[in-house]
């Protein structure tokens, strides 16, 4: 669907790119420093701990952490120039973290109490760097894809 997408709105490769790799540095940014969700910590205040209970309650139906926009710009960013070969890695790999992502559902009381704070926290910040990281390569390959396209 994606290419679909792409040509209806009249949208280029590169500059998804720019743009997704934009926001994924910025979601690799919030996770550097350590930052939370405010659904993860919900205010005091009467109308922002309903807006977050909302949000818990919403998040599952619509597009919850595991499907964010970041990993949909990523997904989207690798199967788009590809083929079929690389629609089925990116199915293939995906269904592998989905795996992995259910093993860490199960276990993942046991996992937080094993690491602690502090070691959540080196985790979320190491992941935060490397998401960066791919988040600014996204960047500079659509700046050249459309530095190329345009001369």
């Amino acid at each position: 669907m994606g290419k679909l997408i792409f040509h209806l709105f009249g949208i280029t490769l590169p500059a998804f790119r720019i743009m997704g790799g934009g926001l994924v540095v910025l979601i690799g940014y919030h996770m550097l420093h350590g930052e939370q969700s405010p659904v993860h910590q919900p205010g005091t205040g009467q109308q922002s701990s309903l807006e977050a209970k909302l949000s818990i309650a919403i998040s599952p139906l619509a597009m919850p952490i595991l499907a964010e926009p970041g990993t949909i710009t990523t997904t989207m960013n690798y199967t788009a120039s590809g083929g079929i070969v690389e629609m089925l890695i990116t199915i293939a790999a995906f269904g592998v973290l989905c795996w992995i992502t259910y093993m860490f559902f199960i276990y993942g009381e046991r996992l937080v109490q094993y690491l602690g704070e502090t070691g959540l926290s080196v985790i979320t910040r190491i992941m935060g760097l490397i998401l960066g990281v791919i988040g600014v390569q996204m960047v500079i390959t659509g700046v050249a894809g459309a530095i190329e396209a345009y001369q």
